[in-house]
């Protein structure tokens, strides 16, 4: 029996094309409930474009977008092209089949094969997935990258029995991509959080956790300082890990859509970008 899949999903949230009726009849339910997933999912996509825009600033070039997801909003390839054309090579990572044959084909279309690339990796084997990457000998993994995690270690993947892998996407993965990244690297994240959010949110996220971990995939919620801990040693940008909205609004593009809520808060989910010392 099918279920409906979190990257199909998250392409709903954000007014994509590739979902289907499974996933579209699971969204609105959630919607239902909680309303102003939307606009968060899309203060979400955004805070990824600013990251881009605001490490192509500070030099970086190489990109690994773990759990890329679908091709909604523009890819961080998309982004990074408007910034600095012709200089940034990425490789997006997804665990989906159906998400990388979607950017395979955005990258067929609008990509550049000798700087762009697209593989189906499990992020909880970062060892196998590192070599994945650097067989599409697109990056120099021996030069700094950032590392992107956005909106993916709050949702718990299948378990693999076959490899051992239990479906956490918990801090002993990231820690390994921490490892692996030489010195200057970065690591993006973003995390939702049910900590310090508006009083209005917390019995629809109660209903929202219910509905993801009965319908499709189990969600985490992890505090400020659990989700800070997933940085480990790296050294916090500034202005440090904060709600997707504050953070480098500065970066925003005029052309992409202003999201506001009544507080920063409403944006529900934290995020910050640390640098391998």
């Amino acid at each position: 029996m099918r279920k409906p899949s979190v990257a199909r999903v998250y392409d709903y949230y954000l007014e994509g094309t590739a979902s289907w009726a499974i996933d579209r009849k699971f969204g609105d339910r959630v919607l239902g409930e909680f309303p102003m997933l939307r606009p968060i999912a899309k203060a979400n996509r955004v805070f990824l474009h600013r990251v881009t825009r605001h490490l192509l600033r500070l030099g970086v070039t190489q990109f690994i977008d773990i759990g890329a997801g679908l091709p909604t909003m523009q890819h961080a390839h998309q982004v990074a092209d408007d910034v600095a054309p012709g200089k940034a090579r990425v490789v997006y990572v997804d665990y989906e089949p159906v998400a990388v044959t979607h950017s395979q084909a955005l990258l067929e279309e609008h990509g550049d094969p000798r700087r762009h690339a697209a593989v189906h990796a499990d992020l909880r084997a970062p060892d196998r997935l590192w070599a994945k990457v650097a067989e599409q000998k697109i990056l120099d993994l021996d030069e700094p990258v950032a590392v992107l995690l956005i909106a993916v270690l709050h949702v718990q993947q299948p378990a693999s029995p076959r490899s051992g892998d239990t479906g956490d996407v918990g801090p002993a993965s990231v820690e390994r991509y921490r490892e692996l990244v030489p010195s200057g690297s970065y690591l993006a994240i973003s995390h939702i959080t049910d900590e310090g959010v508006p009083p209005e949110y917390e019995k629809p996220l109660v209903k929202l956790k219910e509905l993801y971990d009965s319908g499709s995939s189990p969600v985490i919620w992890r505090n400020h300082d659990e989700i800070r801990e997933l940085f480990g040693e790296f050294d916090l940008l500034p202005p440090g890990l904060t709600w997707t909205t504050q953070w480098h609004p500065e970066d925003a593009s005029p052309t992409e859509p202003e999201i506001t809520f009544a507080t920063p808060n409403g944006s529900l989910i934290l995020g910050g970008v640390g640098r391998k010392p």
